[in-house]
């Protein structure tokens, strides 16, 4: 097929009509997606600022209630891959309807939920929300944006996530003080009502472009281009986890800081991170190679500072901010990467991301546990480090050539 007239490449073998529609960005659907990722991360992460009350409701250890976090963890690292499968001949509009109707019945299982099992089931479905949403939103912003826009996109989508790292955990707790659990899962469920309305609403007809399969997947992995991005994945991920899980202990006992200066410090991680979605965005528009090599070096540089110099509070305090504008530009560039990498299988692409992303999750809390336990903290920020230089070097030396 020819190239259409703004310069979009047709990867994705539509047809006719729809490489036309592409030219002209929906951003009313982009920002439907947004929301729906908002209310995903919300829910993911409500359990966190709920454990205690949780389990003394539900009678059980508090170590038993945080498996409700690994089981949505797990169940999304399988549904991510697999979404784009069992759904080839679907509309991928009612999918992500779909997809947001789980939300809703996630949130209100666990708002209603009287035994640990309960919750769990809860969970899982939630699971299967959160890996095929994630997986199938850049391929979704492809087929909504022109591909030079395909940032701005992921950016406006990403937001989702960074409102819901700000937000979530203070108002969940508060709620869950004030009201009760269950009431932050009720508001959880309102939030995901809220998000199906608005894709309702502006979400158009996006019939199937290919047929994925699991030979799709092993096929798109052969891609040399896409192996190396999935191991930026790993690296930065792994390290992001296997270090920043530890940024509070190492807070405490090495500048001293008490808990309410904590508090504000991953208050400015958070904001940091809202920045460095745009941020990110921006210039990976312009330089994608920079924009994905640059995060993870922030992060390498940040992590060096709070071993170095981190006994001073405010360099202490300037370095976990710089972390947080790091880590919230990791997403839009490799989500950005992968997509160029292999348009015509987006959907694919994006499940293989966001399971090696679960995966490494995984890796980065088992190394960065084992080094805390046997090194001290420090070790976990080296290992951090480490492994987010790693990731820089790769893409400097392999990643993309050019951004468009």
């Amino acid at each position: 097929m020819t190239e259409p007239a703004t310069g979009v490449v047709d990867a994705a073998d539509l047809d006719g009509s729809e490489a036309e529609e592409r030219t002209e960005p929906a951003w009313g659907a982009v920002v439907s997606l947004a929301l729906g990722v908002f209310g995903l991360v919300t829910a993911e992460f409500l359990p966190a600022s709920l454990l205690t009350r949780l389990a003394q409701d539900l009678g059980v250890s508090e170590g038993a209630a945080g498996q409700a976090v690994t089981a949505t963890a797990v169940v999304g690292a399988i549904a991510a891959p697999t979404m784009a499968i069992v759904t080839k001949w679907l509309d991928r509009r009612l999918v992500m309807w779909s997809l947001s109707v789980l939300l809703i019945i996630s949130n209100l299982v666990a708002a209603f939920a009287s035994s640990l099992t309960m919750l769990l089931l809860a969970r899982v479905v939630l699971g299967v929300a959160l890996g095929g949403f994630w997986s199938m939103s850049a391929a979704m912003a492809l087929r909504l944006v022109p591909m030079r826009l395909m940032p701005r996109a992921m950016s406006i989508i990403l937001t989702g996530v960074s409102v819901a790292t700000v937000t979530a955990a203070p108002v969940g707790a508060y709620v869950g003080d004030i009201w009760g659990w269950r009431t932050a899962f009720m508001i959880a469920a309102v939030v995901g009502a809220l998000a199906l309305l608005a894709q309702l609403a502006t979400l158009p007809s996006l019939p199937p472009t290919t047929v994925a399969s699991f030979r799709t997947l092993l096929a798109v992995l052969k891609r040399p281009m896409i192996r190396v991005a999935l191991l930026v994945v790993l690296l930065v991920a792994s390290g992001q986890f296997g270090g920043f899980t530890y940024v509070r202990p190492f807070l405490e006992t090495v500048p001293a800081m008490p808990i309410e200066t904590i508090s504000l410090v991953l208050l400015a991680y958070g904001i940091g991170g809202f920045f460095g979605n745009f941020a990110g965005a921006f210039l990976a528009e312009r330089n994608l190679k920079m924009a994905v090599g640059l995060a993870p070096l922030l992060i390498a540089l940040s992590a060096a500072t709070l071993l170095v110099f981190g006994a001073s509070p405010i360099t202490a305090a300037v370095a976990v901010t710089a972390w947080g504008f790091a880590f919230g530009a990791v997403p839009v560039g490799l989500q950005t990467w992968l997509v160029r990498a292999a348009p015509d299988q987006a959907e694919s692409a994006g499940g293989l991301m966001v399971a090696t992303f679960q995966v490494a999750i995984a890796l980065g809390a088992i190394v960065g546990g084992l080094l805390v336990d046997h090194a001290g903290v420090a070790s976990a920020f080296a290992y951090g480090g480490v492994a987010t230089l790693l990731a820089a070097l790769v893409t400097f030396l392999m990643g993309p050539k050019q951004a468009d």
